[in-house]
C-alpha cells in the first residue's frame, strides 16, 4: 500500500466509525465495500491490498465522478505531500548560508583556539550524539516507540495548519465533520514518513552548510592573506598544542598536513600589542577544510540519502497499524472467518433479551458469522479464580458485562478488570460493557441517579486506560451501540506492563 491508497484508507476509516453515522454511509454501504473488495483482490491478496482495494471502492461509492465537489476530493487525495525539489531548496539555503556567515576570524586573522568552525562542529557532534542515544534508547524500550523531537514537532505544524478548514469537496459534500479525526488519524499514521522527509531535509541543509562554509574558507583564502595565532589568558603553549593536536588529529592523519610542534605553537602566539602576528594560515585552513568534511559533510550527506531512501520505502509500503481492531475486522470479510466473542458477566447472568441483543450487537461489530459465547455469571469475590480461567478463552475479543445497578469498586470489579486483562492472550481486546437497563427501569423519574451512576463507572473505567460503553440491552439503538463498541475497540482495557 501506497502513501496515496493509506490516505483513502485513513479517510474511509473515519468515516466508517464517524459519529453519528453518516446518513449517506449505512452499515449495508460498508458491507458493499468489503464484499467488492474481497471480490477484486481475492482471498490470496495481501491485507495490505485488501484494505486498500476497500477503502477505493468505498470511495467511489461516495464521490460520484460526475460531482465537481467528488473531483475536488479525488484531487486533494492525490495530490503530493512532498516535493523531492524541497532538499535542493534546503542544499541551496545551506550553501549560501554558509558561504555568506564564514569568518574564519576578524581583520584577517584565524584565532585557531576560536574559529566558527569549532561551534558548526560541535553542534553537529551534538546532534549525532543525541540520534545515537534515540537509536539506544529505542532497543531498549519494550513498549511502542515514541516520536523524537522532529516528528513532534512536525505533528504539530500539520495538526496547526489543518486544524483551520477541510477541503472544500469535504465541506460540500457534507463530510466536513470527519475532518478533525481524519487529521488526527492521519497525523499518527504518517508521523514516521513526515519524520523520514524532514530529516532528509535537515540533514541536507546541515551538509551544505558545512559545504558553504569549506568553500567561503577557500574562496576568502584566494584573495585575501589570512593569518593564524592564538592568544590566552590562561593556557600556555603546551596545554594549546596538545588540544590542537587532539582536535585536528583525524583530518591530519588524512591531509598529510602536520600540526606544528610546540616551538611552532609557541611561535604562533600573538601579543596584545601586536595583533596582526602569527604565521600563514593555508595549512589551518586545509585542516578546518578536513575537519568539516569528516564531521559534517560526510556523516550529514550519509544521513541525508538514508533518510531519504527511508522514506521512499515508507512511501511506497505505509506502514499503516493493520493489527488494530478496525482493520481486522475488515480483513475478517476477506478471509470469511468468524470471529470469536467472549462475555463474562459479573454478579448475574444476562437476561435472554439482553442476550439477544448482544448477538446483534456484536454482529454489527463483527459480523453476522460471529461466534458469541456467554460465561457463567462471575460470583462476588470469585473474580480471581474467574480471571485466571480466562488464559485458555482465545477470541478476537473479550466482553465484561456488569450491570449499572453495581456500585463500580476497584476493589471488586477494577481488580476483576484488571486480572481478566493480563489473563486473556496477548492481543485479545477486553471491552467493559454496563447493562443500564434494569437501572434505568427502576430510576426512569431520576435522571441524575443515572448520570452519577454512569459517572462512577466512567470514572473506573479511566483508571483501566479504556472508556466504559453503556447500554441499554432491553431496547438497544444498534447503530450507536456498534459506534461505541467499535470507538472502545480503540481503547481497550489495558494490560499491566511487564
Amino acid at each position: 500500500m501506497d502513501e496515496t491508497a493509506a490516505r483513502e484508507a485513513v479517510l474511509v476509516r473515519v468515516i466508517d466509525r464517524a459519529e453519528p453515522e453518516l446518513p449517506r454511509w449505512a452499515a449495508a454501504d460498508r458491507a458493499w465495500a468489503s464484499r467488492v473488495a474481497a471480490e477484486t483482490v481475492g482471498a490470496g491478496a495481501s491485507a495490505a491490498a485488501f484494505v486498500a482495494a476497500r477503502a477505493h471502492a468505498a470511495l467511489q461509492r461516495l464521490l460520484p465522478r460526475d460531482s465537481g465537489a467528488s473531483t475536488n476530493v479525488w484531487r486533494w487525495l492525490q495530490r503530493p505531500l512532498w516535493r523531492p525539489a524541497w532538499v535542493l531548496w534546503a542544499l541551496l539555503a545551506g550553501l549560501v548560508a554558509g558561504a555568506l556567515v564564514d569568518r574564519v576570524g576578524s581583520a584577517q586573522h584565524v584565532n585557531l583556539l576560536a574559529p566558527p568552525v569549532w561551534a558548526v562542529v560541535a553542534w553537529n557532534l551534538a546532534i549525532y550524539l543525541l540520534l545515537a542515544l534515540r537509536v539506544l534508547a529505542g532497543l531498549l524500550r519494550r513498549g511502542p516507540d515514541t516520536p523524537g523531537p522532529i516528528a513532534a514537532t512536525v505533528r504539530r505544524l500539520v495538526r496547526r495548519g489543518g486544524e483551520a478548514r477541510a477541503p472544500r469537496g469535504l465541506t460540500e459534500l457534507g463530510l466536513a465533520k470527519v475532518w478533525p479525526a481524519y487529521l488526527a488519524d492521519w497525523t499518527q499514521a504518517s508521523a514516521p514518513l513526515v519524520a523520514a522527509r524532514a530529516s532528509a531535509v535537515l540533514h541536507a541543509g546541515a551538509a551544505a552548510l558545512g559545504a558553504g562554509l569549506l568553500a567561503g574558507l577557500y574562496l576568502r583564502g584566494l584573495v585575501l592573506d589570512y593569518r593564524a595565532g592564538w592568544q590566552s589568558t590562561f593556557l600556555e603553549p603546551a596545554a594549546v598544542h596538545a588540544a590542537l593536536s587532539l582536535l585536528f588529529a583525524p583530518a591530519s592523519a588524512l591531509s598529510g598536513v602536520a600540526v606544528p610542534d610546540l616551538a611552532g605553537i609557541a611561535a604562533l602566539r600573538v601579543a596584545p600589542d601586536a595583533p596582526g602576528g602569527g604565521g600563514s594560515a593555508a595549512p589551518w585552513i586545509h585542516l578546518y577544510a578536513w575537519t568539516l568534511a569528516l564531521a559534517v559533510l560526510l556523516p550529514r550527506g550519509l544521513l541525508a540519502l538514508w533518510s531519504l531512501g527511508r522514506a521512499r520505502r515508507l512511501a511506497r509500503r505505509f506502514p499503516l497499524p493493520l493489527d488494530e481492531p478496525y482493520y481486522q475486522q475488515l480483513l475478517r470479510h476477506q478471509r470469511r472467518d468468524a470471529a470469536r466473542v467472549r462475555v463474562w458477566p459479573h454478579a448475574q447472568a444476562p437476561s435472554a433479551q439482553a442476550t439477544l441483543a448482544l448477538r446483534a450487537i456484536c454482529a454489527r461489530v463483527w459480523g453476522e458469522t460471529v461466534q458469541l459465547d456467554i460465561g457463567a455469571a462471575v460470583p462476588w469475590g470469585d473474580e480471581a479464580a474467574a480471571a485466571a480461567s480466562a488464559a485458555a478463552a482465545a477470541g478476537d475479543a473479550a466482553i465484561a458485562l456488569f450491570d449499572m445497578g453495581a456500585t463500580p469498586e476497584a476493589e471488586q470489579q477494577g481488580r476483576f478488570l484488571r486480572e481478566l486483562a493480563q489473563a486473556l492472550p496477548a492481543g485479545t481486546p477486553l471491552l467493559v460493557l454496563v447493562d443500564e437497563a434494569a437501572f434505568r427501569a427502576r430510576f426512569a423519574a431520576l435522571e441524575d441517579r443515572l448520570t452519577q451512576r454512569r459517572a462512577a463507572w466512567a470514572a473506573l473505567a479511566r483508571t483501566l486506560g479504556t472508556a466504559a460503553v453503556f447500554l441499554d440491552l432491553a431496547a438497544p439503538d444498534l447503530a450507536t451501540a456498534e459506534r461505541l463498541l467499535q470507538a472502545a475497540l480503540d481503547r481497550p482495557v489495558q494490560r499491566a506492563a511487564a
